[in-house]
């Protein structure tokens, strides 16, 4: 239930966004482009504009509604659902602590020759 709260609230972001584009902002915009002055004188539709900024203010409130409503849709720590790094700390096993060998002695009493200088 929670994702497709989450698909829908992402279909009307992206419808929302046209929308906005679509909308013709003091004496321009996408809608100016394509021709709405004379589209709406021919086929009778006047109000375009009203219309679209219903469209929005409906969007947007209803991304805001369903945001919060997402809320009540997550499960919480009292179903038992955890996290999946709490689940694999819980069933992890830490490996003994192995103690590192003890350095080899040379076979002869003489000690080793030093490295050379680096020129």
């Amino acid at each position: 239930m929670f994702g497709a709260v989450i698909v829908i609230i992402c279909i009307v972001a992206v419808l929302l966004v046209f929308v906005v584009l679509v909308q013709n902002p003091k004496g321009g915009g996408l809608s100016g482009e394509f021709g709405s002055a004379g589209a709406s004188q021919m086929f009778g539709v006047q109000r375009t504009g009203d219309l679209l900024e219903q469209i929005t203010w409906g969007g947007a409130i209803l991304i805001a509604l369903l945001t919060l409503g997402s809320k009540f849709l997550t499960p919480t720590a009292s179903e038992g659902i955890n996290s999946v790094n709490v689940e694999k700390a819980a069933t992890k096993t830490i490996p003994a602590a192995v103690p590192a060998p003890a350095p080899a002695a040379p076979a002869s009493g003489t000690p080793a020759p030093a490295p050379a200088p680096a020129k």
